[in-house]
């Protein structure tokens, strides 16, 4: 991180407040390299100011369903020395834009699943995905991945 003056400078428990996230909740977003923490010569964890955007861009994303490594994988194309300027926002904001495209795809292809098939009761046996004679499912492993091919999202 870049010389920051002191005036700049949040404490944790500051930072923790203005963003509505715990203190916790810092410490583990700076072990996984979401954001970065300067130490004093007491060892005391401060943040620069611009530490609270990248804390809104991680509610942002967690809102919308990003896993932290998406999050994180979009944060690492910001800047780390100063807020993401507008131009920064619109990038990754139009990538976050395809991906919950994608997610409601996938959820209305799985509404119409549970109308049409799972809704029924029976699961319609004569066109569901879900058909398994014989255990076919089990040389796949366990889980669901029927389920989850049948919807679009493997």
């Amino acid at each position: 991180m870049a010389r920051i003056e002191p005036h700049e400078l949040l404490g944790i428990g500051d930072v923790a407040r203005r963003s509505g996230t715990t203190v916790a909740t810092l410490r583990y977003y700076e072990e996984r390299g979401l954001i970065d923490a300067v130490r004093t010569s007491g060892g005391r964890r401060m943040f620069a100011r611009h530490t609270l955007r990248r804390l809104a861009v991680i509610a942002a994303g967690q809102r919308i369903g990003l896993s932290l490594e998406q999050i994180g994988a979009a944060l690492a194309d910001l800047p780390r020395d100063h807020a993401p300027t507008q131009r920064d926002w619109t990038r990754m904001s139009t990538a976050w834009a395809e991906l919950v495209a994608e997610r409601i795809r996938v959820l209305e292809r799985l509404a119409a699943d549970l109308d049409g098939c799972i809704g029924c009761g029976c699961l319609s046996l004569g066109r569901c995905t879900l058909v398994n004679p014989g255990d076919e499912a089990a040389t796949e492993g366990p889980g669901s991945r029927w389920l989850r091919r049948a919807v679009g999202s493997s």
